[in-house]
């Protein structure tokens, strides 16, 4: 699959329905030495102000991807999954 057919499609949680973000709207952490997708990074939501603090970004490994359709990428993260970053 090419990155341009991953472009605009949504991220929905199987876990509970939730809407994530976008691919778009993502990065992408790249294996270089397998050639693989290691995750999903996604911009923070909400609103953000530099001088209330730092954002975090979501990060989704992509063993947590199920399915990728045609509209849509599949991921399973339970409510306890918080895996996310600090962003400057």
């Amino acid at each position: 699959m090419r990155l341009s057919e991953l472009l605009g499609k949504e991220i929905i949680n199987l876990y509970d329905g939730s809407r994530l973000g976008q691919i778009g709207d993502a990065d992408l952490v790249l294996d270089l030495a397998g050639g693989t997708i290691a995750a999903i990074v996604l911009p923070a939501r909400g609103r953000w102000l530099p001088f209330f603090g730092s954002r975090q970004e979501m990060v989704i490994p992509w063993e947590a991807v199920h399915k990728v359709g045609t509209e849509v990428v599949v991921v399973s993260l339970d409510p306890t999954y918080s895996r996310r970053r600090e962003k400057d």
